[in-house]
């Protein structure tokens, strides 16, 4: 079994910063590519940001020159640097990662979701 645990949301002001965390434990052989989602109220959940093992990212471009994602692959953790944030970056956040275990090549996990809140 597989858990991720996210930290670091909160309230803050628009244009302030967040920096978010994902830790992976478990029976983990390794971790493939790793993410971060969103999901405002009444809408569907959306990617922000990926970034692969070997450290290529991809960022939605509503989050790109703002958001920053990296990785520690000896803590098998993930973060997400938020900059410059607006009210519209508002939602629950997601992390993803696509885990190999001992049995299992390629199995998909989602943190519990961390609220990110911006006040305009």
């Amino acid at each position: 079994q597989v858990q991720l645990v996210e930290s670091g949301g909160g309230l803050v002001q628009a244009g302030g910063s967040l920096r978010l965390s994902c830790a992976a434990s478990g029976s983990i052989f390794s971790i493939n590519a790793m993410g971060w989602y969103r999901q405002a109220p009444g809408k569907q959940r959306e990617l922000v940001t990926t970034i692969t093992s070997g450290g290529s990212t991809n960022y939605a471009d509503s989050v790109k020159g703002r958001f920053t994602i990296s990785r520690d692959n000896a803590k098998n953790t993930v973060y997400l640097q938020m900059n410059s944030l607006k009210p519209e970056d508002t939602a629950v956040y997601y992390c993803n990662a696509d885990v190999r275990t001992i049995v299992i090549l390629s199995a998909n996990y989602w943190g519990q979701g961390t609220q990110v809140t911006v006040s305009s």
